[in-house]
C-alpha cells in the first residue's frame, strides 16, 4: 500500500526545483561481508530499520538485483525503434525479477507499487520481522526508504539585476531574444540555419506546467488546433495535484513553467521556440517524492494516456529536462541509464549549494558520470556563486558538463505572466533547448547521446578555473565552459536537407494552417504542423520519403520524394476541400435510457462539442468528410456510465446511436453496472460497535480483490471492508483512488457512522459450496454528523462469478442517506487505480445496488 506523505522525513535540499536524487542504492561497505542475519540487515538503510524497530510505518523501496540489458537499444536505429526496444527490455526483466517478491507480498497481503525502469518495489510496513525477511531474500539488493524533499524558494532576481516580473504582452515575431538566449548564439542558429527546434520533442519533469500561456500553448504537443486539446501521451500528473483542473497541465508551483519556457517559448524567450512540448509533474507542489520521480521517469520513456496505461514509447521525447536534484545518491542512474540507451538526451542541473569556492558542492543526479550536469553564470560572464563545483561525491568525476546563462532568466510564469529567476535550474533548460536546435538541424544525430555530448562539450567556450582541479580546457567549477550552441551546430555533420514550403487551398490558393505535413522514411518517421500561413519546414537526411499531408476538411494527399544531402529545397502542396454534413444522434446510459448532459465531440478536430438535450438528442452541424473518432462523455456525477468512442465515417449526413459502456477502472480490472437489488439479511453478529472501530472477519471462501486471494478482511464501523490491514484509521472519507490510508478497500458506504444499542453488522452466507453468497451486513448505522437519521447497505461477495455488489436499504429525501457526504466504490492495494461510483454525491437511493465485476469473469 501507498501511504500518506510524513512531513518528519523532510529535509530541505538545494534545488531551485529540488527535487529528490531519489532512493540511495549503494549497499554499505564493510571490510569483511557479514555473514547470516547481519549480512541481510547490512542491505537496510537505518532510516527503515529504525522506524520497523519501535513499530512505526516506514515507506521504503525493495530494489531488486536484476538489471535490464538495453544494449540492444542502443543499437537500433531510429527514434521510435530505440525506445521501444528499451521499454521492452526493462518490463520484461522487471515482470520476470519481481515475480516472485510480488507473489511473496500478496501472501503477506501487503501493498506494493511496482517500477520497471528502477526494478524496484515501493513498500509499507511496521512490522520489523517482515522487513528482515525480505532483507534476507537472495533476489533483493537493498531496502531504501522512501524520501520526501522539501522544495527550496525558487530565487526571484533582485530588481537592480533588471528583474522583470508581473505580466507581459508576448513578443512575436523575431523579437529581441532574453540575454541567455542569445549569450549561448541561439538566436544566430535561428538566423543563419532558419531552424528553431521544429520536428523535436522537449519534455521536462518539474513543477508542471500552465499549457495555455500564450508563449507556451501553441507548441504544446496535446493542442489539437480550435481551441482543443489531447492530454493522452502529452501531459502526465503521478502526484494527483491537477485534478482540480480536470486533468489538464497545471503548475502549482510556477518552476516547471519557467523552465519550459527557456526550452521552447515563444517571443524571445524560449532557445527552441519551433520544438513542440509535454510534460510530466514529478513534483507535488512545495514537496517532492520519490515514487513521483520514478514514475515520471517512466511516463518519459513511455507515455500513457490520461489513466496511466496503454504505454506507447515511440511517443517518448527526443529531450528531457531536469532542473532538480540533491544529496549524493545513486538510484535514479537506472533511470538516466535507461533514457540514455532510449536515445533521449537528459539535462540536469548541477544544483545550488555552491558558494562560489567551495568544491564537491554539485549533487546527483546532476553530478553522476552518467548524467550531462549543468551549472549556471551571469550576464558578465562570472560564474553563479550558487553553482555547484565538482568533483562529483558519487562518482569522482568532473562536473559539472556545461555551464549555461542562469542569473536574471526571464521567462514565463503562472498567470499568462513573465518573471526573471536564478538558479541552475534556469541554466538546465539552456541546454535543453540548444539540443533542440542541434537535433533539428543535423537529424542523423538524434538519439546519438556521445555525439551530441562531445560536440557541445567541444564547441563550448572555455574559461580557465582550475582551482577545484582540471584543465583550463575542463574543469570542475566550469566543466567545458560557456554553452555555444552556433558552434556545435556549425561543427554538427550536415548530411541532411532543409525541405520547406507552403500548404494552401487547391481552389482558392488561401494559406492553410494547422495541416500536418509528416515525412516517413527508412529509420524514422518525422512531422511538422504548418504555421498560420500554411508554412512547414523539416530538416531530413538523406533517403527515400513517403510525404503525407492530412488535415481537418481536406482530403490526404501523398507523394514519394528522394532527399540529398545539402539538398535543400522548396515543396509546395495543394489540397483539396471536402463537402460537409450534419452528424446526429442519440446518447443512452448503461441501462438503455436516454441521457442529458453529455458531451459529444470529434476529438481532433475544430468540430465545436455539443450537449445532450433531456431526451439524449445531439446535433453535430457542420462536419466535413472524413474519418474520425466519435466520444460521448457523461456529465457528473457519471456513476457506471463509461466514457464511449467508436468510428464514424461522414460521407453524407449521418446518423449515430450511442450507448454508453460499463465504466471500468483504469486498468480494465473491474466494470461497474447497475442491477437490480436483491436483499440478503444478516445473520451473524460481527460484535462491531461504536465509534471507528474495525473487526476481521473470515470469508468462507477466497475472494480474489485486484488479482489478489482473500480468506479474511477488516470491517469497520465507517463502512468499509479493507483486505491489507486489520484496522484502517478510516476516520474521514476520501476520493478514490488516493494514495493515502486505507488502501486495498471495498468502500461499501464510506461515511462517519456510529453503531450504537440499535445498529450492528452481521454477516451471512448463502447457496451451496461453488456458488455461494456472502454478505457483511451494516444495519440501522446512524451518522456521526446526525444520529437521528439511518442507513443500512451490505457488499455481497459472489463465489462463482468473483463479483461484488453493493445493496442499500433505508434511504429516502436525506442528503446524508443518499450519500451526500459518502464515498462508495472500490480501490486497489496500492492506492493508484479504482472504481469511484461516487464521492459526495447525494446519488443513492431506496432501490440502488451495484455490481463490481472482475474482467473475464
Amino acid at each position: 500500500m501507498y501511504v500518506p506523505r510524513t512531513p518528519g522525513r523532510r529535509r530541505a535540499l538545494w534545488v531551485t526545483a529540488a527535487f529528490a536524487a531519489v532512493l540511495a542504492s549503494a549497499v554499505p561497505v564493510a571490510a569483511q561481508p557479514p555473514a547470516g542475519a547481519d549480512a541481510a540487515r547490512a542491505k537496510v538503510d537505518s532510516a527503515v530499520l529504525d522506524s520497523v524497530a519501535v513499530g512505526r510505518e516506514s515507506a521504503f523501496f525493495v530494489v531488486l538485483k536484476g538489471h535490464a540489458d538495453l544494449s540492444a537499444a542502443r543499437g537500433k536505429r531510429g527514434h521510435a525503434a530505440k525506445t521501444e526496444a528499451a521499454f521492452d527490455a526493462l518490463r520484461a526483466e522487471a515482470g520476470r525479477s519481481q515475480k516472485p517478491l510480488r507473489t511473496f507480498l500478496d501472501q503477506q497481503k501487503i501493498g506494493y507499487r511496482p517500477f520497471w525502469i528502477a526494478n524496484a518495489l515501493l513498500v509499507t510496513t511496521d512490522d520489523e520481522a517482515l522487513v528482515e525477511e525480505l532483507a534476507a531474500r537472495d533476489d533483493v539488493a537493498a531496502i531504501v526508504p522512501e524520501r520526501h524533499y522539501a522544495l527550496d524558494e525558487v530565487e526571484a532576481a533582485s530588481e537592480t539585476d533588471g528583474a522583470t516580473t508581473g505580466t507581459d504582452s508576448l513578443a512575436t515575431g523575431d523579437s529581441t531574444p532574453e540575454w541567455g538566449v542569445a549569450d549561448i548564439k541561439a538566436d544566430q542558429v535561428w538566423s543563419q540555419y532558419g531552424t528553431r527546434g521544429e520536428g523535436i520533442v522537449i519534455a521536462n519533469i518539474d513543477s508542471g506546467v500552465q499549457y495555455n500561456h500564450p508563449a507556451l500553448v501553441d507548441n504544446y504537443r496535446g493542442n489539437l488546433g480550435g481551441g482543443t486539446f489531447s492530454n493522452d501521451y502529452n501531459w502526465y500528473d503521478p502526484t494527483g495535484q491537477c485534478a482540480s483542473s480536470y486533468g489538464a497541465p497545471c503548475d502549482n508551483n510556477g518552476h516547471g513553467t519557467h523552465t519550459m519556457g527557456t526550452m521552447v517559448g515563444k517571443g524571445g524567450i524560449g532557445v527552441a521556440p519551433g520544438a513542440q512540448w509535454i510534460a510530466a509533474k514529478g513534483c507535488e507542489s512545495s514537496s517532492c517524492s520519490d515514487s513521483s520521480l520514478l514514475a515520471a521517469g517512466q511516463w518519459i520513456l513511455a507515455p500513457t494516456d490520461h489513466n496511466g496505461q496503454n504505454p506507447r514509447p515511440d511517443l517518448a521525447p527526443d529531450i528531457v529536462n531536469n532542473s532538480w536534484g540533491g544529496g549524493d545518491t545513486t538510484f535514479y542512474q537506472d533511470i538516466v541509464e535507461a533514457w540514455n540507451a532510449a536515445g533521449i538526451f537528459e539535462a540536469f542541473a548541477a544544483g545550488n549549494d555552491g558558494d562560489g569556492v567551495t568544491c564537491s558542492t554539485s549533487h546527483a543526479p546532476g553530478s553522476q558520470v552518467t548524467s550531462y550536469g549543468v551549472g549556471a553564470y551571469d550576464s558578465t560572464g562570472r560564474i553563479a556563486s550558487f553553482s555547484g563545483f565538482g568533483p562529483s561525491l558519487v562518482d569522482g568525476s568532473a562536473k559539472p558538463d556545461v555551464s549555461a546563462p542562469g542569473v536574471n532568466i526571464r521567462s514565463t510564469w503562472p498567470g499568462s505572466a513573465y518573471k526573471a529567476l536564478n538558479g541552475t535550474s534556469m541554466a538546465t533548460p539552456h541546454v535543453a533547448g540548444a539540443v533542440a536546435l542541434l537535433w533539428s538541424e543535423a537529424p542523423s544525430l538524434i538519439g546519438d547521446i556521445d555525439a551530441t555530448r562531445a560536440l557541445l562539450n567541444g564547441s563550448a567556450r572555455d574559461v580557465d578555473d582550475t582551482h577545484c582541479g582540471g584543465t583550463a580546457d575542463r574543469n570542475n567549477v566550469w566543466g567545458d565552459g560557456k554553452l555555444d550552441i552556433l558552434g556545435a551546430v556549425d561543427a554538427a555533420p550536415h548530411t541532411a536537407a532543409v525541405i520547406s514550403g507552403h500548404v494552401t487551398d487547391r481552389a482558392t490558393g488561401a494559406p492553410l494552417g494547422g495541416m500536418v505535413v509528416k515525412a516517413t522514411g527508412d529509420a524514422d518517421t518525422r512531422s511538422v504542423t504548418t504555421t498560420a500561413d500554411g508554412g512547414y519546414r523539416l530538416t531530413l537526411p538523406a533517403g527515400s520519403y513517403s510525404f503525407t499531408l492530412s488535415g481537418y476538411g481536406y482530403a490526404d494527399a501523398a507523394t514519394g520524394y528522394q532527399v540529398t544531402a545539402g539538398g535543400d529545397a522548396t515543396k509546395d502542396f495543394g489540397l483539396t476541400a471536402v463537402p460537409h454534413h450534419a452528424v446526429t444522434g442519440t446518447v443512452v446510459d448503461v441501462t438503455g435510457n436516454p441521457l442529458k448532459g453529455a458531451t459529444v465531440q470529434l476529438p481532433g478536430t475544430p468540430v465545436p462539442a455539443a450537449t445532450t438535450d433531456a431526451t439524449g438528442r445531439f446535433t453535430l452541424p457542420d462536419v466535413a468528410e472524413g474519418s474520425f473518432s466519435l466520444k460521448a462523455t457523461p456529465a457528473a456525477p457519471v456513476l457506471c456510465n463509461g466514457v464511449w468512442t467508436g468510428a464514424l465515417t461522414v460521407d453524407g449526413d449521418e446518423s449515430a446511436p450511442v450507448r454508453l459502456p460499463h465504466r471500468t477502472d483504469a486498468g480494465g480490472t473491474y466494470s461497474c453496472a447497475p442491477v437490480t437489488s436483491s436483499w440478503i439479511a444478516g445473520t451473524t453478529r460481527t460484535g462491531l460497535t461504536g465509534d471507528e472501530d474495525a473487526s476481521t472477519v473470515t470469508l468462507p471462501f477466497p475472494v480474489t480483490f485486484y488479482g489478489v486471494d482473500y480468506t479474511s478482511a477488516s470491517v469497520t464501523t465507517n463502512g468499509l471492508v479493507g483486505f491489507l490491514q486489520p484496522r484502517l484509521g478510516d476516520y474521514a472519507n476520501t476520493a478514490l483512488p488516493t494514495a493515502a490510508q486505507p488502501n486495498g478497500v471495498l468502500a461499501a458506504f464510506w461515511d462517519d457512522l456510529v453503531l450504537d444499542k440499535k445498529s450492528g453488522v452481521q454477516t451471512a452466507t448463502t447457496g451451496v459450496s461453488g456458488s455461494r453468497k456472502f454478505a457483511i451486513v451494516w444495519n440501522n448505522a446512524a451518522f456521526a454528523a446526525d444520529t437521528s437519521v439511518r442507513i443500512s447497505f451490505e457488499a455481497v461477495f459472489d463465489e462463482a462469478t468473483g463479483a461484488i455488489t453493493l445493496q442499500y436499504r433505508g434511504i429516502g429525501a436525506n442528503a446524508l442517506q443518499q450519500g451526500a457526504s459518502a464515498t462508495v466504490g472500490i480501490e486497489n492495494q496500492a492506492g493508484t487505480d479504482a472504481l469511484p461510483y461516487s464521492f459526495d454525491a447525494g446519488v443513492l437511493s431506496d432501490a440502488t445496488a451495484i455490481r463490481f465485476s472482475r474482467k473475464g469473469a
